[in-house]
């Protein structure tokens, strides 16, 4: 197991997906906003203005590194220039969090540009963890996995999505990255129960929680079927969740995420404070 150095955890407020176009609003009225997330693979690149603006955000915010490229549960070896180019980042930008998405985006010599499910098995547990491992002795330091969005389940599953992430958090150290929307788009695909999903959930292990919109759709029978989207507002039953997530673990860093049709700055902080109304009253130990 990766044993950690002590690092710098993000405060336990709200936090916002950083677009270049938010930067203004950023620096002249944050208002609730406490913390920017960014993606990673955004930022591998040598100056330019994308930089020197984050450079100066973090001058003022807390940052956490969100990853969508490791693929960490993909079957071939992960990408040793890219876990460079991430500690390079990492090692600049002193973050307070990394985190990652329990998926796969590689197969052979590819890259597909998405975030595809596993089946939660025996065999894919122990892929997970290895890599996991890798990926923590490579950038020196604990990351945080994401429960994914899903939109079907496999016939080979061995065991729910709570006990897996829950021996992933066991066996390599890693924290966890909950992820509310993506929870219960899952759940309203594949007709399950959200909280008791959270009820079951290693909240101790928990370091970030995302919020975000999804898009309504339905399957060829008629049935609900969501779309994580990341563009829009976040709907009334998963704020209620992520309040039903608090009064069970406390309070925890919650970021706003707003990726698609992203909206300007009022709109975004306007959701921020909808999440700092929820946050802010929570006592630590709740």
């Amino acid at each position: 197991m990766f044993d950690p150095p002590p690092n710098t955890a993000l405060p336990a407020t709200v936090g916002v997906g950083y677009k270049p176009a938010h930067f203004t609003g950023l620096t002249d009225a944050p208002g609730p906003v406490g913390w920017i997330e960014i993606h990673a693979e955004n930022y591998l690149g040598e100056g330019g203005r994308p930089l020197a603006q984050l450079r100066a955000l973090a001058e003022r915010f807390p940052a956490s590194v969100h990853g969508v490229g490791l693929s960490i549960g993909g079957e071939r070896p992960l990408d040793p220039a890219h876990l460079a180019r991430l500690r390079h980042l990492c090692d600049w930008l002193h973050p307070a969090s990394f985190s990652e998405h329990l998926a796969w985006s590689t197969h052979d010599t590819g890259f597909l540009n998405d975030l595809l499910p596993l089946p939660y098995t025996e065999a894919t547990l122990a892929r997970v963890c290895a890599h996991i491992d890798q990926v923590q002795e490579a950038l020196g330091r604990r990351i945080l996995l994401e429960n994914p969005s899903t939109y079907l389940a496999f016939a080979e599953t061995e065991m729910d999505e709570v006990t897996f992430l829950s021996e992933i958090a066991r066996r390599t150290g890693c924290g966890l990255l909950l992820d509310v929307n993506n929870l219960f788009v899952s759940a309203t695909n594949q007709d399950w129960d959200a909280r008791a999903y959270i009820d079951a959930f290693p909240l101790d292990a928990v370091g970030e929680i995302h919020l975000g919109g999804h898009d309504e759709d339905e399957d060829d029978h008629g049935a609900p079927l969501l779309i994580d989207s990341h563009g829009r507002e976040v709907v009334d039953p998963v704020w209620t969740l992520y309040a039903h997530t608090l009064a069970r673990g406390g309070p925890r860093p919650t970021l706003i995420e707003w990726d698609t049709e992203v909206p300007d700055w009022p709109t975004l902080r306007a959701e921020a404070a909808r999440a700092d109304a929820i946050l802010s009253p929570v006592e630590v130990g709740a």
